[in-house]
């Protein structure tokens, strides 16, 4: 059995010599100190460059001691190009915008919501200087950062009182800590769900203080089971959107009215975490009838608390709305410095929810409710758009077919909307070096692979998205 020989005599065998090679790699102060590195050093900082510029010394070191290459490359063009891209790496900002074509509307990983146009002047005007975060213009006085939007959700809702954390756990974990610490939080067996980033409510409701009383069955649990369970320590009843979590069949949960009306004879708090939280019937696109903000509270709920970033359409937020008694005790707790809203958030959220009191039906002004209202037919025309434009590129070849699209964000699971697809297809690639290539562009375009082609569904594509699209692709393969 022949035993590999070490590096530098394999290096020798293929006609040159490791030492020699290692000792032509120039001084590194040398290398700074070059005419390409001072120009390098005009545009990025000196340790930045001296950093990226000692890692790409040491990859041509281990090359010649792998027997890669024959002599350093040290001071060519081709080195400093590798030392300038990976500094434009790291000076270029991490998040960046994304075209999205999987046909996922409220896609967590791409950031769910897109923001209407009024929603992203809002935050330049917030962020191009100071604001009156918590100033009363009028009064010239301290305000309260929560002001306007509490008197908007209590218009749109119906609530008593309303009040604005960052995102939609930490409105459970403010509420729960606030109404239930030390006491028990009673919960269906079929509502303990877990959502995104293992968020589970048994763990949640112990992070809070507070004892989970499970009540019923996973399958069914009925009022009886709630009245049975209520003891000296309770406090709260809670129930809980299933998310993406379904049971089918021989299944059943009280009414939030019932549940409601247990609480307030029994001196408890019915709290409702709603999830996604829509404010306007679905059932009006077509979709199924999803519990809106407002039979929640006119069910007689205590506290109501759902996302701004999902079927609201508007930034992340946790809003909870309700009765005043018990929103004012979380505004008085101490928890609440630890999770308010951000002046940006809170500005995006403000013109969002203005726009559901404006005349025109808010799916005209809010791009989540424009996505899941639009129908086939019009996406269609989107589709042929694109297809029409792509097939004049000469490797192009693409097809127009019937898709589905999904909700996404836990919210409608299990609904498909029917949409219209573009199959790309282009000579010399893969759909997943399509897919890896598209991902590289700015901005990116990350669509999904159907049937071994780069699929783009036009769902989840603007009208102004499409000329975008033709402009990266075909510069992507040219």
């Amino acid at each position: 059995m022949n035993t590999p020989l070490p590096f530098h005599q394999a290096a020798a065998y293929a006609g040159y010599d490791v030492q020699v090679a290692l000792r032509k790699i120039p001084q590194f102060r040398q290398l700074l100190e070059s005419a390409p590195a001072l120009l390098l050093c005009e545009r990025f900082r000196r340790e930045d460059v001296a950093s990226v510029m000692h890692s790409a010394v040491d990859k041509v070191r281990q090359e010649i001691l792998d027997g890669m290459i024959a002599a350093p490359d040290c001071r060519s063009p081709q080195f400093f190009a590798r030392v300038r891209d990976e500094l434009e790496r790291r000076a270029a900002p991490a998040l960046v915008r994304v075209l999205n074509a999987t046909g996922v509307v409220l896609h967590t990983n791409l950031g769910r919501s897109p923001l209407a146009p009024q929603a992203l002047a809002a935050i330049q005007e917030a962020a191009a200087g100071y604001c009156n975060l918590e100033f009363d213009l009028q009064r010239r006085e301290r305000g309260s950062r929560y002001g306007t939007v509490d008197e908007i959700l209590r218009r749109l809702t119906g609530a008593e009182a309303a009040l604005v954390v960052n995102n939609c756990a930490a409105a459970v974990l403010l509420t729960l800590t606030a109404l239930a610490k030390d006491g028990d939080v009673l919960a269906s067996r079929g509502e303990l769900v877990e959502i995104g980033g293992s968020f589970r409510m048994p763990d949640v409701i112990t992070q809070c203080g507070a004892r989970l009383v499970e009540v019923g069955c996973t399958n069914k649990t009925r009022l009886s089971d709630f009245e049975r369970a209520i003891g000296e320590r309770s406090r709260v009843l809670l129930k809980s959107h299933p998310s993406n979590y379904r049971i089918a069949g021989f299944s059943a949960q009280p009414e939030r009215q019932e549940l409601a009306r247990l609480a307030n004879e029994r001196g408890l708090v019915f709290v409702e975490d709603l999830g996604s939280g829509a404010l306007v019937n679905l059932a009006r696109y077509g979709l199924p009838d999803e519990p809106t903000v407002q039979q929640c509270v006119s069910a007689g709920a205590g506290v109501v608390m759902f996302s701004g970033d999902k079927l609201l359409g508007g930034p992340q937020a946790g809003i909870i709305v309700g009765k005043k008694v018990h929103i004012d005790r979380l505004k008085g707790h101490p928890l609440l410095r630890a999770l308010r809203i951000d002046k940006l958030s809170l500005a995006a959220l403000e013109a969002t929810l203005k726009l559901y009191e404006t005349a025109a039906p808010p799916e005209q002004n809010i791009p989540v409710l424009r996505m899941l209202a639009e129908q086939k037919s019009v996406i269609a025309r989107r589709a042929r758009r694109l297809a029409r434009a792509l097939r004049k590129h000469p490797l192009v070849t693409c097809t127009v077919e019937a898709g589905a699209s999904l909700a996404g964000g836990g919210s409608l699971p299990e609904t498909r909307l029917p949409t219209c697809v573009v199959k790309l297809g282009v000579d010399g690639y893969t759909a997943d070096r399509l897919a890896r290539t598209f991902a590289c562009l700015r901005p990116a375009l990350i669509g999904r692979i159907e049937d071994d082609a780069f699929t783009i569904d036009l769902r989840t594509i603007a009208v102004t998205e499409v000329a975008e699209i033709v402009q990266l692709i075909t510069r992507a393969i040219a």
